[in-house]
């Protein structure tokens, strides 16, 4: 991949280049805010927009006066949805909101999040990141006892097992739901009264508590806090519901895994580089993949360039275990902030220029190593060789600061089939050939493992090793309906 925004169209297909998206995308984020007093759509608002990396596709925020929830929510960034007007009607003690990147077959508004419902106990605002590998099965049964649904997303699912349990107070209804539920989900829930955090039992999405002042907030990462000159708590357990109220925040314990299954690609690419998700700083991790890439392959070059921007700590870790020069060889246009999706294959390299441009000065004449966090299809890769021969690089060699990706995400990664993952169906050298680099390596599963603190078992790794820790009783069925 090459940089959290910088995703272009095409993938290898007997030679040629056909239209789908070359890179992954991180499923949704969501925030959460009890203040009472405050500003909380506001508060909010800067909240969604530090968790913009995490989902471009639409945006929301809802909000309770402590009688009644509304809403705002509309198709694109942050700061495209929302303005001064919009918020200023969005008044209240409680908030939550969320970003989402979709599956381009379910761009829409009626997905797009929070999703606010009445039932029996009066209304209830559902933000959803992750993925259910039974949802459609979910969805079956339901329906056939009666519920309606009006969109395609799988936080509905939850909404109306929610509705199912309502006899019980809405903490004890969620514990019960998670009997039922599959898969990956980090929640912020908002009654009129109550703001309520819920993780998966493997904890494979991130949430984590946070405190400003008497407020208390919840958010997918803590860089949402930081914006907010909010304290970090901690991270919310798996298996844990959070519920603050006027009374403070307490703790239910639902069920738990036997063990954790935190995902190992937040730490490569999805999170942003400031965020600390489970006890782990994510530059920190980065920066190790990058001294074991150095340890586990060595080369002889004049410097060492990311692909910006998740390449940066990498790179900067192999080029101080390397003791070459680290520069910063591509400049990326931060003003373009989504991805091309162009009709042709010349306005697709267009694309790639105006969202990364090589410095020729420093690299003109160069052995460069490069350093990108993963390839996908390997297609943005080959663009940009492409473009460093353009300038008159002497070596290209191509290190990926982790393992090949052979298996697609179930957990709320919008990854294709496996037959779409170049590693999956070519030989390293076929790969080396196909992104036309002088060399081509990626780092060992070992090598990965060892940059992260925790056990490798605590972890999911699927995507590397194929290993799922959460049962996918039918891909086919896991991937129906889209991401939350």
């Amino acid at each position: 991949m090459a940089g959290k925004y910088t995703c272009f169209d095409g993938r290898i297909n007997r030679g040629r280049v056909s239209v789908e998206r070359s890179c992954w995308h991180e499923e949704c984020g969501v925030f959460g805010i009890f203040a009472p007093g405050q500003d909380v759509a506001r508060l909010t608002y800067y909240g969604l927009y530090a968790l913009q990396h995490r989902g471009q596709e639409s945006a929301g925020i809802a909000v309770s006066n402590g009688q009644h929830i509304s809403v705002h929510k509309g198709m694109g960034l942050v700061v495209e949805v929302f303005n001064y007007d919009n918020l200023q009607t969005l008044v209240g003690d409680l908030a939550i909101g969320h970003v989402r990147y979709s599956t381009s077959e379910d761009s829409s508004l009626v997905n797009a999040q929070p999703l606010v419902f009445r039932y029996l106990r009066g209304m209830v605002a559902i933000a959803h990141n992750g993925n259910l590998t039974n949802a459609n099965k979910l969805r079956r049964q339901l329906g056939a006892s009666g519920s309606v649904f009006q969109s395609s997303t799988d936080s509905e699912v939850i909404v109306n097992l929610i509705a199912r349990y309502s006899q019980e107070p809405i903490e004890l209804a969620l514990r019960r739901c998670q009997e039922e539920l599959q898969g990956a989900y980090s929640l912020v829930i908002m009654t009129e009264d109550k703001l309520i955090g819920v993780r998966d039992p493997y904890g494979v999405r991130p949430l984590c508590l946070g405190r400003m002042g008497e407020a208390w907030v919840l958010a997918s990462e803590s860089c949402a806090l930081d914006t907010l000159e909010a304290e970090f708590v901690r991270d919310v357990e798996p298996g844990e519901i959070v519920v603050i109220d006027s009374k403070g925040v307490t703790s239910l314990q639902g069920h738990q895994a036997a063990h954790r299954a935190h995902c190992i690609f937040e730490y490569v690419y999805f999170a942003r580089p400031d965020s600390t998700i489970d006890g782990e700083t994510v530059n920190m991790v980065r920066r190790e993949l990058g001294r074991n890439l150095a340890r586990e392959y060595r080369y002889k070059g004049d410097v060492v360039i990311p692909v910006p921007d998740s390449g940066i700590a990498a790179a900067a870790g192999y080029a101080e275990v390397a003791g070459l020069p680290f520069e910063e060889g591509l400049m990326k246009n931060r003003y373009v902030g989504r991805t091309f999706i162009q009709p042709t294959q010349e306005m697709r390299n267009l694309g790639v220029r105006l969202k990364l441009n090589p410095i020729k000065q420093i690299l003109k004449g160069k052995k460069v190593i490069i350093i990108d966090d993963s390839i996908v299809r390997g297609t943005t890769s080959r663009r940009i060789v492409g473009m460093l021969r353009q300038v008159g690089v002497e070596e290209i060699h191509l290190l990926v600061a982790s393992p090949p990706i052979l298996h697609p995400c179930y957990y709320g990664i919008d990854t294709s089939a496996r037959g779409e993952l170049i590693a999956a169906q070519y030989s390293l050298e076929d790969i080396r050939k196909h992104v036309d680099a002088d060399s081509l390596h990626y780092l060992s599963l070992e090598g990965l493992f060892s940059s992260v603190k925790g056990e490798a078992e605590n972890f999911c790794a699927a995507c590397f090793t194929g290993h799922y820790p959460i049962p996918i009783p039918d891909p086919e069925e896991a991937t129906k309906y889209s991401l939350a």
